[in-house]
């Protein structure tokens, strides 16, 4: 009977914390609206997937979340002396194709998701292979370097998360 009604337990929870959040105060009415919407959107997008996405270690994805946090504090300072100090004929933009190990549709979800939440680079599009991911990078002397990074830093945690 639980499991009907709460399909996606991570899910109802996560969006009652949000929604809290973005009210900014606490009030009886938003707690109750806030579980109404934790409740109903999980049954509502249940038929739509199934299988759940098997994380192996909460540990691991906390970690991982503070690492991301981490990287977008670095990035943003990075970005912001990218952007009041570099001529513009001096930024080095490029187009870096990453080769991916992840063969998880979450997985990769939440890498390209990562990239583009850190200021500096966007996912731009997946190959229809679901092999590649191709990045836009603001500045990338480097571009070998920063496909490096991103599969060192990023893909090698998903992939002992997810997979």
């Amino acid at each position: 009977m639980l499991r009907r009604l709460f399909p996606h337990p991570m899910l109802s929870i996560l969006l009652i914390v949000v929604w809290m959040l973005l009210v900014n105060r606490f009030a009886w009415g938003s707690l109750v609206w806030a579980t109404i919407l934790g409740i109903v959107i999980p049954l509502m997008t249940a038929p739509y997937w199934p299988a759940r996405p098997r994380v192996r270690g909460w540990g691991k994805m906390i970690s991982y979340a503070f690492l991301v946090i981490w990287d977008i504090i670095v990035a943003n300072i990075e970005v912001a002396k990218i952007i009041l100090f570099k001529p513009n004929r001096d930024l080095k933009s490029a187009w870096v194709s990453v080769p991916l190990d992840l063969t998880s549709p979450e997985a990769i979800t939440v890498l390209a998701g990562t990239v583009t939440l850190t200021p500096g680079t966007v996912s731009a599009d997946l190959s229809e292979d679901g092999r590649y991911l191709l990045v836009h990078c603001l500045h990338a002397p480097d571009p070998d370097g920063i496909r490096d990074d991103i599969k060192a830093r990023y893909e090698s945690r998903l992939k002992e998360i997810f997979e």
